[in-house]
């Protein structure tokens, strides 16, 4: 019980201190997803760079949106682990946090998923509650398509120079 405690302080501390909140330029894609199911949205942007070796790393996700306390704090949570990581990571994380949330409220999946989700791994007990499951994918689902648009729009260009 006392963990589930700590979990439901972090969503809390989360949705009243989000990390991130607010649009920034640049960026490289924003998306905009709504749950229809119970009307949060998330407008969010991406902005990605490619360090030394050419990797895509996210170096900016920020966004603005409305709803509950879960889909509020998620996007926030989100933003704190997927900051600074390669857009591969980020996604290994996203799918990480969906194996979090067809757990069913499993304490072990959780606890093996702890050193990858951080403080995400807060919303395990969201994954006993079905209509409460796309409250927390949502903002996931937006990086995700966010991370497919900003990664074409910084498709390699054509070499310059040559005969003209």
């Amino acid at each position: 019980m006392q963990l589930e405690n700590m979990y439901q302080e972090i969503i809390l501390d989360h949705y009243k201190n989000p990390h991130g909140r607010g649009l920034r330029e640049p960026f490289e894609a924003e998306v905009h997803h709504v749950n229809p199911t119970c009307g949060d949205e998330v407008t969010l942007r991406l902005h990605v760079e490619y360090d030394a070796a050419g990797d895509p790393v996210v170096s900016d996700v920020s966004y603005e949106g409305m709803g509950c306390s879960i889909s509020q704090a998620s996007v926030s949570a989100m933003y704190d682990l997927v900051l600074g990581k390669t857009v591969p990571q980020a996604l290994a994380a996203g799918e990480h946090f969906m194996t979090l949330m067809q757990a069913k409220g499993d304490p072990a999946v959780a606890e093996k998923l702890e050193d990858e989700l951080e403080d995400a791994v807060a919303f395990a007990g969201v994954s006993k509650y079905p209509a409460r499951i796309k409250c927390a994918l949502m903002s996931w689902m937006a990086l995700k398509d966010a991370s497919v648009r900003a990664l074409s729009a910084n498709h390699p260009t054509a070499p310059t120079g040559g005969p003209a």
